[in-house]
């Protein structure tokens, strides 16, 4: 019963994750779009009004709307400002609290194969938040830095970092969770900007108007530039919050590679949008086909390649002994694991048509990719995955 209560209890923060992150996201991507195509106000025939720096009209749910953006500050700042935070902030939270109740609590399971590194469960929590932390220090002093100076330079550095942090964290953890972690280090940076130099900025600048004092524009500049970064790192993060339904992803051989590919094709994507946004979209209309290649250059390249075809012949006596060994103590009406209820996913792996029935789960999950079981906490070896897989391959007969 413990254990079903925490799997209900999952379910509600990571569907507050997945509601506030879509509020913050939508807001991100609006205000960056409507920052790209504001006009000045008499480029669409009206007079030039008193410290308005553009505008841009719509039309949306029956009614028109003008938005205006101030140069620097309103003559009077209004009594209700609309402050976009919070949706931010709940995102990590609900995030962070996700992350130690998957992969810290339940770090045996999901975070930690002893094949991969015989680390203690200590040493994983103490890896995780530290390379947490460490990406945002890291990333906040290349912001710091001269390198800021050249936004392309930045962007090609930063990127390599992040692929090395999944490369690093690859060496220590299992595929899924070195995945979530550099997911958990791009939204750290991204909630950090807000909460360290978005809002603060905007604060300054409020508070100057009150004052009736000019405003420092640094501050709202370095915000424009934060946001911006965040726009360009949320196609991966989004990526990465839904790889652990796709183990052929984060399980792959070069999982950390793969990784980084697709994270550059969320990159070129969004990069597109942004220029479409700039009234640029003829300009960078190649960076959807070079996406689209190389995403499917990606799928192409990380399928495996079979070696089963000369394999004697496997005996369902002995494929049933291993998922018996190896994957029946969770997979069973009455799990015998500790770690679960009722069998994880309504998968049951007791009887000879259960196993036909999840072959190519099991396929995939065990052999090509060997995502299963979690963490190996039962100690699969490649020749028992290798004997699975020629069994399947062998057109999975149980007689």
């Amino acid at each position: 019963m413990a254990v079903e209560m925490m799997e209900w209890v999952q379910l509600a923060v990571r569907w507050i994750h997945m509601i506030t992150g879509i509020a913050w996201i939508g807001a991100s991507f609006y205000f960056v779009w409507l920052d790209m195509n504001l006009t000045p106000p008499e480029k669409d025939g009206y007079k030039d009004k008193a410290g308005v720096g553009g505008e841009l009209w719509a039309v949306h749910g029956g009614g028109f709307y003008e938005v205006q953006k101030y140069r620097a500050a309103p003559p009077q700042i209004p009594p209700t400002l609309h402050w976009f935070k919070y949706e931010a902030y709940f995102t990590w939270i609900s995030g962070f609290i996700l992350l130690t109740m998957l992969y810290y609590f339940g770090a045996e399971i999901y975070t930690i194969d002893k094949s991969i590194a015989d680390i203690s469960v200590d040493v994983a929590i103490l890896i995780g938040i530290g390379s947490i932390v460490g990406g945002w220090f890291v990333y906040d002093m290349m912001c710091r830095s001269p390198l800021i100076n050249n936004q392309a330079v930045f962007g090609v550095v930063l990127f390599i970092l992040l692929t090395a942090s999944a490369w690093g964290l690859s060496q220590v953890f299992t595929g899924r969770a070195a995945y979530i972690h550099v997911g958990a280090i791009m939204g750290t940076i991204m909630v950090a900007n807000v909460l360290v130099i978005i809002i603060p900025g905007q604060t300054k600048m409020v508070n100057a108007a009150k004052r009736g004092e000019p405003a420092d524009p640094l501050p709202g500049l370095w915000a424009k530039q934060r946001s911006l970064h965040n726009n360009y790192l949320t196609l991966p993060v989004l990526f990465i919050m839904i790889s652990s339904h796709y183990p052929m992803t984060y399980g792959s051989s070069y999982g950390w590679l793969l990784l980084a590919g697709i994270a550059l094709v969320g990159i070129l994507v969004r990069h597109f949008f942004n220029m479409k946004n700039q009234g640029k979209a003829k300009q960078g209309f190649i960076l959807l086909p070079i996406a689209f290649v190389l995403f499917f250059f990606i799928a192409y390249a990380s399928t495996p390649k079979s070696d089963l075809a000369d394999m004697a012949p496997v005996p369902f006596a002995a494929v049933e002994k291993i998922i018996y060994d190896r994957c029946a103590s969770c997979h069973a009406t009455n799990p015998t694991s500790k770690d679960f209820d009722s069998p994880p996913k309504g998968v049951k792996l007791e009887t000879p048509a259960q196993i036909v029935r999840e072959k190519t789960r099991i396929r995939q999950q065990s052999v090509a990719t060997k995502t299963m079981p979690q963490g190996n906490i039962t100690n699969m070896t490649d020749e028992e995955r290798k004997l699975i897989g020629g069994w399947i391959y062998q057109g999975a007969k149980t007689d």
